[in-house]
């Protein structure tokens, strides 16, 4: 069992410790990259990949369902954000404080990349995108501990408290 993340007809297939660990990455990268409202509610995105609370082999998301904005300059700008935050991961940005080595993360982050990279954020639709979080869902709260964004007030910690 495993978690998809899709884009543009493409899918990058993870394995539960795979997710893991991308998700941990990502999490260091965005939470130290985050400026606008948009980048807030990615964060919250990524926090809901955390399968400690979700469950194993029941996250993932297509790039589809996010909400890139109404404009092409926000859409650009907010593909852009991704594509920094995964170019930031992919340079081991705090790596150093896992308590693991994440060996295949720089191919899941090279592949997931890629997918960012083709793909061509649509404008939204009427109703809102199913699997991103809403402006009121924005992970806005940090833990302390780890410093990293966190799902609070909805989960107890971020998801290095929640794998524990």
């Amino acid at each position: 069992m495993g978690n998809t993340f899709y884009g543009d007809g493409d899918g990058l297939y993870l394995s539960n410790g795979g997710t893991a660990v991308f998700v941990d990455v990502l999490m260091l990268a965005v939470t130290d990259l985050v400026e606008q409202p948009w980048d807030y509610r990615f964060a919250a995105l990524l926090a809901l990949q955390d399968q400690s609370i979700m469950g194993r082999g029941a996250v993932g998301f297509d790039l589809e369902d996010i909400d890139w904005g109404a404009s092409p300059e926000e859409r650009a700008r907010n593909k852009d954000f991704v594509l920094r935050v995964t170019d930031l991961a992919l340079n081991r940005h705090r790596w150093d404080e896992l308590d693991y080595v994440p060996a295949f993360a720089a191919d899941y982050l090279r592949r997931f990349r890629a997918m960012v990279a083709a793909y061509t954020p649509a404008p939204r639709g009427d109703g809102p995108p199913t699997a991103f979080p809403g402006p009121e869902e924005a992970a806005t709260a940090s833990c302390a501990r780890h410093r990293v964004l966190s799902a609070l007030p909805y989960w107890e910690g971020c998801v290095f408290c929640t794998a524990r």
